[in-house]
């Protein structure tokens, strides 16, 4: 059975620098948009030589917001050129974008596998664009009140790059309700222009882990106490080094993977490769 793709176009573009930027996109007919999971991504498909064709991307905005999906996506110019980015970059207002259903499982683990409540703190770790399901997590657990710690990790080459920083350095900022986030940014680039005056960490995001074996990690002066499996689910999106490095430091804790679940079913962290 074929279905018949979404249509609408882009109503919002925000050029963070000249191959990276924030996009919102609504339906033709301005009705709410399907539901989905904060984590989940959308097949996008843009008409080339009168074919479409489509490349997912991570929904950024939280489920709550139905007016239009957002998406923070990057020029793919290397290795080679990304035809499908190249032309949402470049498309002239109003011209149709179209859309599959929402999927993916790279969503919030609310219940262990014995069915008890997930309660251990959220660190999410984060590298270019793969910070974008993550936006959606945190915009969503804000809105529906959460309690749990979340620690946000996010790794860019310079400061321009840090997508969403003064919201999430307001976020951070927030404590009512019991809110209780933490944001930790980290750039390696500070050559760039707009890395001047960055007083900030420096180096690339699993860097933020070295020395967690021995409890002396960057993170762990951050948050003031050990991170330990007993009190900690990390979630890890970016390039497949990224992934390897960050589970590289946390294996020796104690921390297991969902590639390689415990006999229960059991796991502590949650990746997802996420190539720009």
């Amino acid at each position: 059975m074929t279905y018949q793709p979404y249509e609408g176009k882009i109503i919002y573009q925000k050029n963070l620098t000249d191959d990276l930027a924030i996009f919102r996109l609504e339906l033709s007919d301005k009705s709410k948009i399907l539901d989905f999971k904060p984590g989940q991504f959308v097949p996008l498909g843009v008409k080339i030589k009168d074919k479409v064709a489509y490349r997912a991307y991570s929904i950024s905005s939280p489920p709550e917001e139905r007016r239009y999906y957002e998406f923070y996506i990057r020029w793919a110019t290397k290795p080679v050129l990304g035809k499908i980015t190249s032309a949402l970059f470049t498309l002239k207002k109003n011209k149709l974008i179209f859309w599959r259903k929402p999927a993916g499982v790279f969503t919030i683990e609310d219940k262990k596998p014995n069915g008890t409540t997930e309660s251990r703190q959220m660190i999410l770790v984060s590298s270019g664009t793969g910070i974008a399901p993550f936006i959606s997590y945190i915009l969503h657990l804000r809105k529906v009140g959460s309690k749990r710690k979340i620690v946000l990790l996010h790794g860019a080459k310079y400061v321009a790059e840090l997508g969403y920083k003064n919201m999430l350095e307001r976020l951070a900022s927030e404590t009512r309700d019991n809110w209780d986030f933490t944001y930790i940014p980290t750039v390696s680039q500070l050559d760039h222009p707009s890395s001047t005056g960055w007083t900030g960490n420096v180096g690339r995001v699993g860097d933020l882990l070295i020395d967690i074996d021995n409890h002396r990690s960057e993170l762990e002066k951050k948050l003031g106490k050990n991170v330990t499996p007993k009190n900690s689910f990390f979630y890890i999106c970016g390039y497949n080094n990224t992934i390897n490095r960050v589970i590289s430091f946390l294996t020796p804790l104690g921390f297991v993977s969902n590639r390689n679940k415990r006999k229960d079913g059991s796991f502590d962290i949650k990746s997802e490769s996420y190539g720009e």
